[in-house]
C-alpha cells in the first residue's frame, strides 16, 4: 500500500475497528500524521493562533486509533493492547515492537491476511 492509499484508507475506515491493517498502511498513516502535525505547528507559530494543530489532532485522533487497532489485529493481538501505552516508556516500546512485527500468516480471528498470503 502506498502513501496516498494509506491516507485514503485511514480516513475511509476512521471508525472501523475490525479487520486488519498491513505494516505499510500503519506506518504511512503515522508518517502522514507526523508531517501534518509539523506543518500545523509551523502555521500556528507563524500566525500565533494555536488552533490549526489542535484541529489537525482532532481530525486524525480517531482514525489513528482505528488503524492502530487494525494493525494489532494483523499481528494477532486484541485492540485492547493499545492500553499498554498507558504504562510510561515500557508501554510505548512494547507497542512499537508489536507495530513493526510481521503480519500473522494466513487468516486469523480478525479476518484474512491483507497481504493475500
Amino acid at each position: 500500500m502506498g502513501f496516498v492509499d494509506a491516507i485514503k484508507s485511514g480516513f475511509n475506515n476512521y471508525v472501523n475497528f475490525q479487520g486488519r491493517a498491513r505494516r505499510s498502511e500503519y506506518w504511512f498513516w503515522f508518517l502522514f500524521t507526523f508531517l501534518l502535525s509539523i506543518v500545523a505547528s509551523i502555521i500556528d507559530g507563524i500566525f500565533g493562533i494555536y488552533l490549526v494543530a489542535g484541529l489537525a489532532l482532532l481530525a486524525t485522533i480517531l482514525p489513528s486509533i482505528a488503524v492502530g487497532v487494525r494493525r494489532l489485529h494483523d499481528t494477532g493481538r486484541s485492540g485492547f493492547w493499545l492500553f499498554i501505552a498507558l504504562i510510561p516508556l515500557v508501554g510505548a516500546i512494547v507497542l512499537i515492537i508489536f507495530y513493526v512485527s510481521d503480519s500473522q500468516p494466513g487468516a486469523n480471528k480478525y479476518g484474512p491476511n491483507p497481504k493475500g498470503l
